[in-house]
């Protein structure tokens, strides 16, 4: 895969709020590694689903890789995981790639809110 998610796009406030077409804003979902397109493949497939479910008390304990910014890669995630434009199993499998790619999963952690 191209280097075209070494870094996350510029959304503005519109987009997440909004958002649309977000095909742009991950890899297609062929093209995705079979270990993202497995529920709770990855530690980024699990991060996606506490979030998505059941929200997370704080970002804070997310560590981004070096050179990458962590509000704007947040910010992309988040834009594609409030879109209805992809299938669920897409939105899951490029947001764990895309959490995989932007931030150290051996350092990062997160606490689940509880369920509503």
């Amino acid at each position: 895969m191209s280097d075209k998610f070494a870094q996350p796009a510029n959304i503005d406030g519109l987009d997440v709020a909004f958002p649309t077409s977000v095909d742009h804003l991950m890899p297609a979902y062929r093209d995705l590694d079979e270990k993202y397109r497995r529920h709770y493949g990855t530690w980024g497939n699990r991060l996606f689903s506490d979030w998505f479910y059941c929200g997370l008390k704080s970002t804070d304990g997310l560590v981004p890789r070096e050179g990458v910014d962590k509000q704007k890669a947040l910010r992309h995630i988040t834009t594609v995981m409030r879109s209805w434009d992809p299938k669920h199993e897409h939105k899951e499998a490029g947001c764990a790639f895309l959490f995989d790619k932007w931030f150290d999963g051996e350092k990062s952690t997160w606490e689940r809110a509880e369920a509503a």
